[in-house]
């Protein structure tokens, strides 16, 4: 009796030694020296000054955190720094496929950040998906790639819908005696120029503007002047557009160049970089854009982060800069709140975001895109001024633009 009690404890007790052998084992397993993020950003190419906007966000936030030691990740019961993989996809949608690869096949990333201009996401969303690594899109309105089904693709960016939605809100908002009648839309032929032309002819209509006179806009045009007249001709008082920034300057160049004096022109993309009003000087202003940000908000972070950027680049952070830096905060917490550097975790992590961030409170639908104010902007006297919200504003709405004559 006594030796089957013997052997019955000898075994608990090698039991024991198992199992606290396992748990240190598993206590003690290394942790990385940094936490891989990729970002397959354009740095040149028609999409370059944004995707600098895109880079100079992610790279202050990740300072940000690191001066603090990092992100705690309760896996290694540590704070880990981040590291920023940034690859130059040159506004090329083939090569940015490619960059998008090694960053996850080479580079072993946990987590995606989108460059500029809703082509070249649309060229990654399906890549995020395939290899399932969570991608936190900036600087797209593209609505129609959070309609496939991905559960990876994330963007705290306003999307077509909301753009159509406030651009026909803004305007209804000038006294009826003064509001434009006709509307004009030149609208690229792409994904997100398509889908955000079709919502502006909706809204126009649905307002009480009327059918629009609508113009394709190929790719890389040099010469408006036929868009221009057709507008002109007709009587447009509203222009919608959404060129990149090179082709938005010397469409606006033409605009003046043949005395088309629109009393309200919104284009989404091209004004958003600081070229534009370089470029354009007192001829760039007035003109509205929807970039997701800018850095005359309240909300907790942007005085910081514009003290850092003007450290950077003497002046406060563009209008992408915040949206960027967002997307950074919003990883960050998810990294911390999963735990783990596990993907398909920080995924779920990502989707149950409820948080405030430099770009103001934020969750996420279903589908991935965005619960996010829109913000309209308006170039005045070479700055950039919140117009709408009002309750946001930085600048009373200037309406109707100064005829070029006058200016």
């Amino acid at each position: 009796m006594m030796r089957k009690v013997s052997t019955i404890a000898l075994l608990g007790i090698f039991l024991v030694i198992g199992l606290s052998s396992w748990g240190f084992a598993a206590s003690t397993k290394e942790a990385p020296k940094a936490i891989k993020v990729g970002s397959s950003c354009s740095l040149t190419g028609p999409f370059g000054s944004g995707g600098a906007m895109c880079k100079a966000g992610y790279e202050i936030a990740i300072e940000d955190i690191n001066k603090k030691g990092g992100v705690f990740v309760k896996e290694f019961n540590k704070k880990i720094p981040l590291e920023l993989i940034l690859l130059d996809d040159e506004s090329n949608m083939t090569l940015t496929v490619s960059r998008m690869e090694t960053l996850y096949s080479t580079n072993d990333v946990v987590a995606y950040l989108g460059g500029f201009s809703s082509p070249m996401h649309a060229a990654q969303a399906p890549i995020a998906e395939k290899n399932k690594v969570p991608f936190l899109m900036v600087g797209t309105y593209l609505y129609s790639v959070h309609q496939k089904g991905y559960k990876y693709n994330f963007s705290p960016f306003p999307k077509s819908p909301d753009c159509a939605k406030a651009v026909f809100e803004l305007l209804d908002s000038i006294p009826a005696a003064q509001r434009p009648k006709k509307v004009a839309i030149f609208m690229e032929k792409a994904p997100v120029g398509m889908e955000l032309g079709d919502m502006w002819k909706s809204e126009s209509v649905k307002h009480g503007y009327g059918e629009p006179l609508y113009r394709d806009q190929p790719r890389e045009m040099k010469d408006f002047s036929p868009l221009i007249m057709a507008a002109k001709a007709e009587g447009s008082e509203i222009l919608l557009t959404g060129p990149t920034t090179p082709e938005g300057i010397t469409m606006t160049k033409q605009i003046k160049e043949l005395d088309y004096n629109p009393k309200f022109y919104f284009a989404y993309r091209a004004p958003d970089p600081i070229a534009w009003g370089k470029a354009l000087g007192k001829d760039g202003d007035d003109v509205v854009l929807g970039p997701g940000w800018n850095s005359g908000l309240k909300f907790p972070g942007v005085k910081e982060l514009n003290e850092s950027h003007m450290k950077k680049f003497n002046r406060p952070a563009d209008v992408i800069t915040g949206p960027a830096y967002a997307c950074v905060q919003v990883l960050a917490s998810a990294i911390e709140k999963a735990g783990t550097l596990d993907r398909a975790k920080i995924r779920d992590a990502i989707a149950s975001t409820n948080m405030m961030t430099v770009i103001g409170p934020l969750t996420f639908r279903t589908d991935g895109t965005g619960v996010v104010i829109y913000f309209c902007v308006q170039w005045q006297k070479g700055k950039q001024e919140v117009i709408f919200p009002k309750q946001y504003a930085t600048a009373p709405f200037i309406y109707p633009m100064p005829k070029w004559s006058e200016r």
